[in-house]
């Protein structure tokens, strides 16, 4: 900057307007403060912009431009991001074909506008503002002023968005940050993340597609589009919540995978962020783990009564093995993590490894799993065995040699849960003698396995009373008796509940216990069949059946079992 300062300095004295003496005091005022003597000619009022403008573009024979009256193009502000924008100090104003027309306020830097070719990978035709100019035309025209963050949350209450980092002092992030009107794209991050913890959102995904940028939140187990931010802010959004997460800016070619921590009306909520470079730049899921809404009790979980008494029954045991099935996001891990806490005494040594550590419990041992420091399920589990535990919490069974583990762990005086993903209960003993455990080991170890779906749970402020065909009741599961009495309810939609004729979730669970005639089931390696016959036998409570005593209570909705349990038919 000083080498344009010299030539800036030359263009004035021709002009006569100020004395020598008067500009060599600007200038080094202006050297002092770290500013351009463009800037400080303007903030002391000895120039305006457009006499600097027009002087500079007249002597260097470049086009002047007055940012002020000019209107950029869309496809210009798409072309450079606004993090390169602020950081090079320039500004886009049109782009025709691979010609892009970059306003700046110096324009012998060279290296600048090769900076700038990079990243935009267009040729550049430079045109003559101010340092001000610039800074004023990136926060109208990317739209990152508080009027167009008003207008995107303008239903949002601003007392309530107080996001704090947890660090050492506890600081206030808008202080980390500095204040909203000097860092836009942070607080609309912020309002971003305050808005799906106030949906009740368990994950936000930021999506990069060609011509806009789309924004949803997982609410009860669906993706729902909200109102997203425009595209051009696409870098700067997913840069804020790189730096957050403390991952590399710079990278953009390779997934990255971060956590970080806020304070939201005091409670502190965990993020899991993970990025995924796409045809359009990096998408970024945050995943939101609130451990406020993490159940203390198995009993507010939704479990029916029997499933309920035999799972409880089994985590009170001394040993053996508990496994709870289910695809992803099925609410295994809650339900473990609320066992735990159940069982959990002063005398005892509880010890988890998951991968990753989703919701910390105090006074348990939790341990990461972490594959490039060689610590794995497998050799954990070894190690945690020599720590003198009474429970072990394996996040889940991956592989032969950590069930094979487990099972020892189990058969040797230790209480093991774990989660498995296969698609109900019965067929989890079958899952276990594949991986190449022999089924006398499985049937000794074993004491209960568990299936379980998370349903969602019908508003009760607009959910009104549907007559069912009674074929439909039938094919459904429904027994004879139950038909003339059974009064459903459908899904409508509310402003309550967003329209969306849900609130919530709750947990369907069906559990086998080990008994004496499942143990000789397996030892003579039955089928998965055969042996879901037996626990039907013994009053086993299908995932279908719990759906439909659900459905018959006005909980939920016929369609919603039939989603959640068509595996079960």
């Amino acid at each position: 900057m000083a080498r344009f300062d010299r030539k800036l300095r030359s263009i004035v004295a021709k002009r006569e307007r100020l004395a020598e003496e008067q500009l060599d005091q600007v200038l080094r005022e202006a050297e002092q403060d770290q500013k351009s003597l463009c800037e400080a000619l303007i903030a002391k009022n000895l120039l305006d912009e457009r006499t600097l403008i027009g002087w500079i573009a007249e002597d260097m024979n470049i086009a002047p431009v007055d940012l002020d009256r000019v209107r950029p193009t869309e496809v210009a502000l798409e072309t450079l991001p606004q993090d390169s924008a602020r950081y090079y100090g320039v500004f886009p104003v049109s782009r025709v074909g691979n010609v892009l027309t970059l306003a700046l306020s110096n324009p012998l830097d060279v290296l600048k506008l090769d900076d700038v070719e990079l990243v935009t990978k267009c040729d550049i035709r430079p045109v003559v503002s101010t340092d001000t100019a610039i800074k004023r035309a990136i926060d109208r025209y990317y739209n990152t002023n508080e009027d167009a963050l008003s207008e995107l949350f303008g239903n949002l209450d601003e007392p309530e968005m107080e996001l704090t980092r947890e660090v050492a002092d506890e600081s206030d992030l808008s202080e980390q940050t500095r204040s909203a009107d000097e860092a836009p794209v942070v607080r609309l991050v912020n309002l971003l993340i305050f808005q799906a913890i106030r949906d009740g959102a368990s994950d936000i995904h930021v999506e990069p597609f060609e011509r806009y940028l789309r924004v949803r939140y997982r609410i009860d187990g669906l993706l729902h589009e909200t109102t997203s931010p425009p595209k051009r802010l696409q870098n700067a959004i997913v840069s804020r919540i790189k730096i957050m997460a403390e991952l590399d800016i710079a990278e953009k070619h390779k997934p990255q995978d971060g956590k970080f921590q806020l304070k939201v009306a005091g409670r502190p909520i965990d993020f899991r962020i993970s990025t995924l470079p796409t045809l359009y730049g990096e998408k970024a899921v945050l995943r939101i783990l609130d451990s406020s809404k993490l159940a203390l009790s198995l009993d507010k979980l939704g479990f029916e009564e029997k499933a309920l008494k035999d799972f409880r029954k089994a985590i009170h045991s001394p040993y053996g093995m508990i496994l709870v099935t289910g695809p992803t996001g099925s609410g295994k891990s809650t339900t473990l993590y609320s066992a735990i806490r159940e069982i959990m005494r002063p005398e005892d040594n509880i010890v988890t490894i998951e991968d990753p550590v989703e919701y910390q419990l105090e006074g348990i041992n939790q341990v990461q799993v972490n594959p490039a420091r060689g610590v794995t399920f497998a050799g954990a589990l070894r190690s945690i065995l020599r720590q003198d535990p009474d429970t072990i919490l394996v996040g889940e069974i991956r592989d032969s040699e950590t069930v094979d583990i487990a099972i020892k762990a189990a058969l040797t005086g230790h209480l093991v849960l774990s989660t498995l993903h296969t698609n109900d209960a019965p067929s989890t003993v079958t899952r276990i003698v594949d991986m190449g455990v022999d089924s006398f080991l499985v049937a000794s170890s074993v004491i209960v396995v568990s299936a379980q779906r998370l349903c969602r749970r019908l508003c009760d402020e607009c959910k009104e009373g549907v007559e069912v065909p009674a074929e439909r009741l039938l094919s459904l599961g429904f027994k004879e008796e139950e038909m003339a009495e059974a009064k459903i309810f459908r899904a409508v939609g509310c402003p309550r509940c967003n329209q969306i004729g849900y609130r919530g979730r709750f947990a369907l669970l069906e559990t086998v216990p080990v008994t004496n005639a499942i143990k000789q089931a397996i030892i003579a390696g039955k089928s998965s069949v055969d042996i879901k016959e037996i626990a039907l036998g013994e009053g086993m409570i299908s995932l279908r059946r719990c759906g439909v005593l659900n459905a018959m209570r006005g909980k939920t909705s016929l369609e919603e079992v039939h989603k959640v349990t068509m595996m079960d038919e």
